[in-house]
């Protein structure tokens, strides 16, 4: 090869290789700036994803905390209701005892049960029922409750032993006819009392 084509020559490849370079370096720099790109947006996205999942922790947290209050406040309540139902299971097995030894207390309280029923019927003729072991202990003080009702209502008041209750204590007093009834045994006092009775029960456990 002549000298003059050897130099041809060597201009093109010298030509080829600068064009080469330059695409190379283009390509290496546009693939850098793809690659910058692409780590910008992936950081973008990743902190998107990271914000999003402590909102989301963050909200579950609050959820896991609002539930526990909630579960700490149902079981308080709870806690409060049964110690409150066990003191009037308490009350009642005591007045059950006081009742089936027809103790003075009891007796007492007898008494004066029948005679609120009675008043608050008017007296007349009226008919006492009464658990069996109960009835003995009435029957000795029938006068003197007639009187006493007698005394409060202006109404000459006449008592009569009527059927055996199945209850705890206490009586129901009815007119003759039955059109009017008073349900003063513990048994149903208990029930009545009972919403009013839990709040003072309450005060006295938990104050």
């Amino acid at each position: 090869m002549s000298s003059g084509a050897e130099k041809i020559v060597s201009n093109i490849r010298s030509d080829a290789q600068t064009k080469a370079d330059e695409i190379i370096q283009k390509a290496q720099e546009e693939t850098s700036a793809i690659l910058a790109e692409g780590e910008k947006k992936a950081k973008i996205e990743s902190e998107k994803i990271g914000e999003s999942a402590e909102r989301q922790a963050h909200m579950k947290y609050q959820q896991l905390i609002s539930e526990a209050k909630m579960n700490s406040k149902r079981m308080k309540l709870e806690a409060r209701e049964k110690l409150i139902e066990e003191s009037f299971e308490k009350a009642l097995e005591e007045l059950k005892g006081r009742a089936a030894a027809s103790s003075e207390d009891y007796i007492q309280s007898l008494k004066n049960i029948i005679i609120e029923a009675s008043t608050e019927i008017g007296g007349g003729d009226l008919i006492l029922c009464l658990k069996e072991e109960d009835v003995a202990i009435i029957k000795k003080e029938i006068k003197s409750l007639e009187k006493d009702v007698t005394d409060k209502t202006g109404q000459k008041t006449t008592l009569k032993i009527g059927e055996n209750i199945t209850a705890i204590g206490g009586a129901i007093v009815k007119t003759e006819n039955g059109e009017i009834e008073v349900n003063n045994t513990i048994d149903a006092r208990m029930l009545r009392f009972k919403k009013a009775l839990r709040s003072e029960v309450a005060k006295v456990l938990f104050q």
